[in-house]
């Protein structure tokens, strides 16, 4: 059976938890631990809120029902995360335009709609935590469901 990815359908998906679960146990990442806060700060900010592997590293999505959408625009997908630093982590918020930041935790401006946030340690996660939940939740609501 094929695997279906929060880019391939505009049905309603599951989360894929216990992959994500194995992913992070084999990360070999000296910021492992923060990485593990950020997806738990995602995962709580909605129950319609969802994770899987894509891009090679954990990436979160809307699991509800929306209108159908070409694969190759992305439109499920709220953020990914990047492991390319050892230093820091980078959330890639692939419609971080739909938040319309005003704290300066979204960095970039790509054409896309692409914004970046960066964290650099466990203590920077947890002071930003409530805008890191904000900016989710105010681009689920903005999704074109």
């Amino acid at each position: 059976m094929a695997k279906i990815t929060a880019s391939a359908t505009s049905e309603s998906i599951p989360s894929q938890k216990e992959a994500v679960d194995a992913y992070m146990k084999k990360l070999k990442h000296p910021m492992k631990e923060d990485a593990q806060l950020i997806r738990e700060i995602i995962l709580d900010a909605g129950n319609n809120i969802g994770e899987e592997i894509a891009w090679n590293a954990p990436s979160f999505y809307y699991t509800g029902k929306m209108k159908p959408f070409a694969p190759k625009e992305y439109k499920r997908f709220i953020a990914g995360l990047n492991f390319f630093k050892k230093d820091s982590l980078r959330l890639i918020f692939l419609r971080g335009a739909l938040a319309n930041d005003k704290t300066g935790m979204l960095q970039g401006d790509y054409k896309d709609g692409r914004r970046l946030a960066v964290f650099s340690s466990i203590a920077e996660i947890k002071a930003k935590k409530k805008d890191l939940q904000k900016v989710v939740k105010t681009i689920v609501n903005k999704m074109d469901k």
